[in-house]
């Protein structure tokens, strides 16, 4: 039994990482600004402690990782302020959280660090995004002293992700998607083979100074998956591509509500290909979409859902 603190482990996917380590039998600390909040996901796991705490502090940063055996960062935005060569909220995620949690692990002894990226990181991207995540991977990668692993997923799928979540929850609204970078590329991985790759690490020491690349069994284009969200949810919208001009117009305009629908920065991002060649690490095999999404985005689960909270709002 291990103990292992999760960097933000009370998002999507820290939350089907933790019930992936509690299966492990190892115990797990996660921080977290919002207590009350996490606790409705995380409660019911038996050796996960939640802790208050600002991961941006390097004095909390160092207690959190305190009498760790491995520490597992998860955090990353989507969503940033302009630079060069990335904007601050970018550098600060990205960049300047792996290396002070490289110098935490340091100073307190922790021997393993695993490091979520993404796939298509690179120093010469076209996108912020792309081009931070390549510094921060190469921030724990550089580390003298650190068994470190980096996995680059595509965009990950799941119960209560916010990808095919959201396209779903757009067509029932809308009666036809204009739809930017419609075309754009990517290779879904579901969030329970992500968590069963990070958690199957653990106790490879193959896998230290390894970059792996998680990715689905198939290619999809962003206007299939979009197509499918809709049939799942029994609301099918047109849907109309927007070509490269005219999906960075598109963001320009999105940028300025207050929910980050679509930046030019994420445009930039989807001119690179989210796909790879390589197969899921340590034996596993691939989960398909049409496995998972429809017992959480059917019609049938979502009405269901609707009926619970009509339920609730009536009692009270």
């Amino acid at each position: 039994m291990a103990r292992i603190c999760i960097v933000g482990g009370s998002g999507f996917i820290g939350r089907h990482l933790a019930e992936s380590l509690v299966r492990a039998q190892h115990v797990i600390v996660i921080p977290t600004r919002n207590r009350e909040r996490a606790k409705r996901d995380l409660i019911m796991l038996p050796t996960v402690d939640l802790l208050r705490a600002d991961i941006h502090d390097d004095a909390e940063l160092e207690r959190l990782l305190a009498r760790c055996d491995a520490v597992i960062n998860l955090v990353g935005v989507l969503n940033s302020k302009g630079g060069r060569p990335y904007g601050p909220q970018f550098a600060r995620a990205h960049v300047e959280l792996p290396r002070r949690i490289v110098e935490a692990c340091r100073r307190q002894g922790v021997p393993r660090l695993v490091h979520i990226s993404a796939l298509g990181a690179s120093e010469s991207a076209p996108s912020e995004y792309l081009r931070s995540k390549a510094a921060g991977e190469e921030a724990v990668l550089q580390a003298a002293g650190l068994h470190a692993t980096v996995f680059r997923p595509s965009v990950v799928f799941g119960p209560g992700d916010r990808f095919l979540n959201l396209f779903a929850t757009l067509q029932r609204f809308v009666p036809v998607v204009f739809l930017g970078m419609a075309e754009a590329r990517f290779q879904p991985v579901f969030v329970g083979d992500v968590a069963r790759a990070v958690t199957a690490c653990l106790d490879e020491d193959k896998s230290f100074g390894e970059v792996y690349e998680l990715a689905g069994p198939r290619v999809y284009t962003l206007r299939q998956l979009v197509r499918y969200a809709g049939e799942l949810c029994g609301h099918p919208r047109a849907i109309i591509g927007l070509g490269g001009p005219l999906s960075i117009m598109q963001a320009f305009f999105l940028e300025w509500l207050p929910l980050k629908l679509l930046t030019r920065d994420n445009v930039r991002s989807m001119r690179v290909p989210s796909v790879s060649s390589a197969v899921l690490p340590f034996g596993i095999q691939p989960t398909p979409i049409e496995a998972v999404a429809p017992g959480y985005l059917g019609k049938d689960h979502l009405q269901s859902r609707f009926d619970r909270f009509r339920t609730v709002v009536t009692r009270r």
